[in-house]
């Protein structure tokens, strides 16, 4: 890991699927950026790498505006047991994203 690398959380809604996607490809457009987690229990994206804090949250306002930066620090190197966290499940898609996918169909 870089000397430069940093840790950042972003507070995000993550309703469903589809917003998770999305966040996800918005943010792996950022050059410097060494790994995202997202995290839909306590509607968090954590990223870790060397990209803006800036950058980052103008990609999320993109699809969420009322995103907003939890912290910024140095990385850590955080233990995780062998068992994987059990992943709460989300609709395939919240009404935002319907609402938006049937603006979008109107304006085609």
């Amino acid at each position: 890991m870089s000397l430069l690398a940093k840790k950042t959380v972003v507070s995000v809604d993550l309703l469903c699927s589809r917003c998770r996607m999305k966040v996800m490809r918005l943010i792996s457009k950022i050059e410097g950026i060494n790994s995202i987690v997202l995290d839909p229990a306590k509607s968090t994206v954590t990223v870790i790498g060397e990209a803006d804090p800036v950058c980052i949250i103008k990609q999320v306002r993109k699809f969420r505006r009322s995103a907003q930066i939890t912290s910024i620090g140095p990385p850590k190197e955080e233990k995780r047991d062998e068992k994987k966290d059990a992943i709460p499940s989300l609709p395939k898609t919240c009404q935002r994203c319907d609402n938006l996918s049937y603006e979008l169909y109107l304006h085609v």
